[in-house]
């Protein structure tokens, strides 16, 4: 067992994800998730005033950006910039699963979707396939992942 943990705890696990806008992808996978974007330390009106507390000098300011689940049962998901933009397909993505519980998981999925869009997601394709159905997506950076 992993130093630190107790039985029967998961270890906990943090997503991150390169970007070119990260504040971006924030706004746009906390729509995705149902997430909220990270709000400052506790005692900081901001992410400026935080930084200004800790002499963070304005050129590294907005490298990173991240999204809580607001019931803190869900991993936090990290964006934190790179100088490279995305050039091949995604070695790993997430499975979104919108429509757990829903009586039409189809209709479920496509209404978010369609949300998503709003919120410049791009739908590639649907998959309809004997192991499953979903949609693909890319999000505005052009990160793919499923919608079920």
């Amino acid at each position: 067992m992993p130093a630190g943990t107790l039985p029967g705890m998961a270890i906990p696990v943090q997503i991150t994800l390169d970007a070119h806008d990260p504040l971006r992808l924030a706004e746009f996978w906390a729509v995705a998730l149902d997430y909220v974007v990270q709000p400052p330390p506790p005692g900081f009106d901001s992410w400026d005033v935080f930084a200004d507390s800790i002499g963070l000098p304005a050129e590294q300011r907005g490298r990173l950006a991240a999204v809580v689940d607001p019931a803190g049962a869900g991993p936090r998901v990290l964006f934190q910039r790179v100088p490279e933009p995305k050039e091949a397909k995604n070695r790993v993505h997430l499975d979104v699963h919108v429509s757990h519980g829903a009586s039409d998981q189809r209709a479920s999925a496509r209404a978010h979707a369609e949300r998503l869009v709003a919120a410049g997601a791009t739908v590639q394709r649907e998959v309809d396939e004997p192991t499953g159905w979903c949609l693909v997506l890319q999000d505005p950076e052009g990160n793919e992942f499923c919608l079920q």
